[in-house]
């Protein structure tokens, strides 16, 4: 595949690790992703330019720095994460897709069977010239499940948590698992309860680095809370007016809560 131009009408997404390049308007909370035509002189490419296909079907661009550009009047560069607060929604998915392809370039120099530096056949896809092998962006699922109790929620500080918020039990999926299955495993393995009415809510894309997140709701069944004390640090269960410190609003976990939170209200109207 013969390399990549940048287009200077396209949107970029320039990355240094998980930091991306983000011009600030004139709105001090809001920032936006660059043209190829308004990137900086000091912008140069480290890396091979991509471009990345988006599910609406538009195409954005990305390379990486090999190294983070000062911030100044104009730019900023912000982790992936702390871009969401900052982006439109669009932009902050689009970025998230670029970040995960840039990893799977970086981490992919090598064929993992014979060693040989492979060669660029599609946006997705390398090929060995050696041995054949082809190599695809992998993606990690995990399951995330609310479980309710009455007008209670579990919920649970995982010991790799970035903060002080309480969020829901999940996990990664297992060879050979469904996903229900994964969901009890999970909820068995970390807090010792038993659950039921396991019914799937949605998706979303998890690029930290490249993850997927299937959400679930279910109901407690029984047991008593016994956590596992290599991943969790607390949980309980939480009465609905007096919940801790939530997920921010970037996460399914958040949204499960917040539908979860949101069923008491369209009760209450339908009985009134």
């Amino acid at each position: 595949m013969s390399p990549v131009d940048l287009n200077p009408l396209c949107p970029v997404f320039v990355f240094c690790q998980d930091q991306v390049l983000l011009r600030k308007t004139t709105d001090p909370g809001l920032c936006e992703i660059p043209a190829g035509s308004d990137l900086p002189p000091s912008a140069v490419p480290a890396s091979a330019i991509h471009n990345v296909t988006l599910p609406d079907g538009s195409t954005v661009q990305t390379f990486d720095l090999s190294a983070p550009l000062p911030e100044d009047g104009t730019w900023i560069m912000k982790g992936l994460r702390a871009s969401f607060a900052c982006l439109s929604l669009s932009d902050y998915k689009a970025a998230g897709k670029a970040f995960q392809i840039l990893y799977w370039d970086r981490h992919t120099r090598f064929c993992p069977v014979c060693g040989t530096p492979p060669e660029q056949q599609t946006p997705i896809m390398k090929r060995c010239p050696h041995c054949g092998y082809e190599l695809y962006p992998p993606i990690s699922t995990a399951i995330i499940v609310l479980i309710r109790r009455g007008e209670e929620v579990l919920l649970v500080h995982a010991r790799n948590f970035r903060g002080t918020f309480y969020g829901l039990v999940a996990g990664f999926l297992e060879p050979g698992e469904t996903l229900e299955q994964c969901v009890r495993r999970e909820v068995m393995e970390e807090t010792g309860i038993r659950i039921r009415n396991i019914t799937y809510f949605d998706s979303q894309p998890w690029p930290y680095p490249s993850g997927l997140m299937v959400g679930f709701t279910a109901d407690y069944e029984s047991g008593h809370i016994k956590l596992q004390d290599n991943e969790l640090s607390a949980g309980a269960f939480y009465h609905k007016d007096r919940l801790p410190e939530l997920p921010q609003k970037l996460s399914i976990a958040r949204r499960l809560i917040d539908w979860w939170l949101q069923s008491f209200t369209k009760d209450n109207e339908m009985k009134g």
